[in-house]
């Protein structure tokens, strides 16, 4: 094939380039070109031209700079706490996540990466790596949910041990979803055995699972092998060079890990309670003798004094004797309470208080109910004042004082085409709000058509006569079980409840009142007092908490022996009897509470139950909270989160699986949002004896403490349409004698599809009346009415293993 001939092309007059713009002034397209895409980083709220924007070549090496000089001065902050011979040890907790894993083994290998031939550790096992000058805490955790997550809570680098043969049991998930929830600061993970998979080309098959498998919980770059020397030396470089990250809430804090527990010596045995003191290295802030301490589970204490302590020096050194006369001792006081200390109180003194008539509310519950409380007024049943006013037609765009000036045409003597004509605006509601919610359910611009016209049933002069006892019995049993079905399949009435027709509504009811609006009414709290907690007065009130919380924190910044200093704080008043149960082989942690940490009040937590979870949790149920370095056992009210203007939210019976809310109760506070865990514990028999499996059930985050936010418990009482005629309805089985139709005469009726209306007059003394609504209603709608009380929450006490063994003993024994 020959070569194909060049055609030819005619030169493109098209492309002709112009002469360029001459101007004094930078185009945008000039200062874009200048600037290559460089962006200065601005201050919040300031604002520069696009002159302003472009920096010269020396200003941004500046930027960079002075960028550079500010992270080497965070990163020398971070890391001074662990620099030097004495500097404080990285704590580094082994955690394995099989049952075979040996913890033991781990250790070794990485103390023989680095050159350290050590006997295998028992408990604590301090080091120095000479190498990285950098002193190392390994702790070994067992198989506890508990202890393991006391220690990661405290630990600097958590080290997870995988196996290379089993996968990780459902306690090894379990007790990951729990330290995840906690928080930690840094994660290595590594694995055993690995050589043991043969043939060695599956080795990165497994690798390469165990990293999917753990990146579901923290996201790792690699999984070291424990069989290679040279990654086990990678993991020692790694946990001596990389600063921690950290963990916020405990970085607010003061804390260490007590390394040695010195108890006194008892002399006789009418002695409960001395002096101990707890060894470690300060971490945190700096730490305060006046604030107070909390060491495990066993409780807060108040802190005699701070001392320092020495470590036996691992070489000798020479010293001088002008450098001896500078050396701290043993036993040499670094910081001690004063005036200022915090008490063990967690309650207000209480005060008497002698309330005068005069000071009373003023309300008209003195001079004798005759009906129910609908927001801050009792209604009478002989005073129709408060019915809404009857609607009347006037033009469009009349205002309130053009409208006083047209009589007549109220809207009751409309015809029926009338009627319907101002129902076809009626839409179904599908908002949040509900009708059972009150006035904003029943906005008439969210309501829909009617769904029939049915021609009246009887004729309004028609004379009603009461059914008999036993027609009237047999009707309503067979009306509650077609309705308890419909409530069993849709769940449309979670709070409606069945009165017996031999109980009296406004006896039963008694404490409950009406609300136009859930969310706009006031609540009156002068009805609510005779029924607080007794000590409801003497919690911790607090008014700005925003405020509170940031002079706390900024409180704790200053002053205290500063971290990095290994110290002995001698606490005060500690039950000897611990003794007996303290283990020098499991990790134990020590925090210094914040001011006001002690005290006790209305706190408040989110909690969103597990989408896995089996069943729902009942309001009220015990749970054990853990929340930063305490654990509560708790019975908590659910209520709905959010805020509203009248601060009121309805109390919620059960939290669902995957649903969130508000978790209240009465507690210590705690400052600053910190992750909340929630467990529940269920009694189970083994080999060894009782003992009780905790499983993570839900999680959420401490929230502002507040006594003023009020949950309401509703109750929905429903009654059935008997007759209709127009907006006139005959309604039955909500009351069952005439004396409660008049007690809860001023309460608004409602209807589930949105219909809004009132009791207009009672019928004969079972219970029957007549309502007026705003529209037709369906005979297969049902009319309700919504009543609130005010609900208070419950103590939370602190939670101690050796109590809940007890409890859990007793529980078996009575279950069996």
């Amino acid at each position: 094939m020959g070569p194909i001939p060049e055609l030819h092309h005619h030169r493109s007059s098209s492309k002709n380039s112009h002469k360029p713009f001459k101007s004094r002034h930078a185009t945008k397209g000039l200062i874009k070109e200048l600037a290559k895409g460089k962006i200065e980083r601005l201050q919040k709220g300031s604002r520069q031209t696009p002159h302003q924007q472009v920096m010269s070549k020396l200003d941004r090496r500046n930027q960079a700079k002075q960028l550079r000089q500010s992270k080497h001065q965070e990163h020398v902050k971070a890391s001074s706490v662990f620099s030097g011979q004495d500097g404080a040890p990285r704590v580094i907790a082994i955690v394995p996540l099989c049952g075979y894993c040996d913890t033991t083994d781990t250790i070794q290998k990485l103390n023989g990466s680095a050159g350290l031939d050590l006997p295998p550790p028992s408990g604590l096992a301090r080091l120095r790596v000479d190498r990285f000058k950098q002193n190392l805490l390994y702790v070994s955790a067992k198989r506890g949910l508990f202890e393991t997550m006391d220690l990661c809570r405290a630990a600097d680098f958590v080290v997870f041990v995988l196996s290379s043969e089993l996968e990780v049991d459902e306690d090894g998930e379990h007790l990951l979803r729990a330290i995840e929830s906690q928080g930690v600061s840094n994660v290595v993970t590594v694995v055993q055995n690995l050589d043991k998979i043969q043939p060695s080309k599956k080795q990165p098959q497994v690798l390469s699972s165990l990293k999917s498998y753990i990146n579901h919980f923290f996201p790792q770059e690699k999984v070291y092998s424990l069989d290679s020397d040279r990654e086990c030396a990678n993991i020692v470089r790694s946990l001596c060079s990389t600063t921690p990250q950290g963990v916020k809430w405990r970085e607010d804090r003061s804390w260490m890990v007590v390394e040695e527990v010195q108890w006194p010596e008892v002399k006789s045995n009418s002695e409960t309670y001395g002096e101990v003191a707890f060894t470690g290295v300060v971490r945190g802030n700096g730490w305060k003798a006046n604030r107070l301490v909390q060491v495990g589970d066993w409780g807060h204490f108040q802190v005699g004094s701070i001392t320092h302590a020495t470590l036996p020096p691992l070489k000798k050194r020479r010293v001088d004797a002008m450098a001896m006369d500078h050396l701290v001792t043993s036993d040499t006081l670094l910081e001690a309470p004063d005036t200022e200390q915090d008490d063990l109180d967690d309650l207000a003194p209480y005060e008497e208080h002698m309330s005068d008539v005069d000071d009373a509310p003023v309300s008209e519950s003195f001079t004798g109910k005759k009906g129910v409380l609908l927001d801050d007024h009792y209604y009478f049943s002989d005073d129709e004042t408060h019915l809404p006013q009857v609607p009347r037609r006037l033009p469009k765009g009349t205002s309130s004082y053009q409208a006083a000036w047209f009589l007549g045409d109220d809207l009751d003597s409309f015809s029926d085409e009338s009627e319907e004509a101002n129902d076809q605006g009626d839409v179904a509601m599908q908002g949040a709000p509900l009708p059972q919610d009150g006035v904003e359910g029943l906005d008439k611009t969210t309501q829909h058509d009617p769904t029939e016209a049915a021609v009246s049933e009887y004729p309004q002069s028609e004379m009603f006569l009461d059914p008999s006892p036993d027609e009237e019995a047999a009707q309503l049993a067979d009306y509650r079980a077609q309705r308890k079905n419909q409530v069993q399949e849709d769940l449309e009435f979670p709070d409606e409840i069945e009165l017996s027709p031999n109980v009296l509504a406004r006896e039963r009811l008694s404490r409950y009142r009406g609300l136009k609006s859930l969310r706009t009414s006031r609540w009156e709290t002068a009805e609510d007092r005779a029924h607080e907690p007794e000590d409801w007065n003497r919690l911790l009130q607090v008014s700005d908490y925003k405020h509170a919380r940031k002079q706390i924190v900024n409180e704790a910044l200053v002053g205290g022996v500063p971290a990095g200093q290994r110290v002995s704080i001698h606490l005060k008043n500690i039950p000897l009897s611990l003794q007996d149960t303290y283990d020098a082989t499991k990790p134990l942690a020590a925090f210094s509470l914040l001011r006001h940490e002690q005290k006790r009040a209305v706190v408040n937590f989110t909690i969103t139950l597990s989408s896995e979870a089996s069943s729902s949790l009942k309001s009220k149920e015990t749970l054990i909270l853990q929340c930063g370095p305490r654990r509560l056992q708790i019975n908590p009210l659910f209520s709905q989160t959010g805020s509203s203007p009248n601060s009121v939210h309805k109390f919620l019976r059960y939290l669902h699986p995957g649903q969130t809310a508000m978790a209240t109760f009465i507690a210590p506070v705690t400052w600053g949002s910190v992750p909340a865990l929630y467990f529940k514990s269920s009694p189970s028999t083994d080999e060894e004896g009782p003992s009780g499996r905790f499983e993570l059930v839900a999680t959420g985050t401490s929230q502002p403490p507040s006594s003023s936010r009020v949950i309401a418990k509703r109750v929905i009482l429903t009654g059935h349409p008997y007759k209709i005629h127009k907006r006139l309805v005959t309604v039955r089985y909500m009351f069952f004698n005439k004396e409660d139709v008049e007690w809860f005469k001023a309460l608004q009726l409602w209807t589930q599809r949105g219909r809004s209306g009132f009791i207009k007059e009672s019928l004969g003394t079972h219970g029957y009346f007549k309502a007026t609504f705003d529209g037709r209603i369906n005979t297969q709608d049902a009319v309700g009415i919504s009543l609130y009380k005010r609900v208070f929450p419950r103590h939370a006490k602190a939670w101690a293993p050796e109590r809940h063994t007890v409890e859990n003993t007793e529980a078996m024994r009575v279950d069996s």
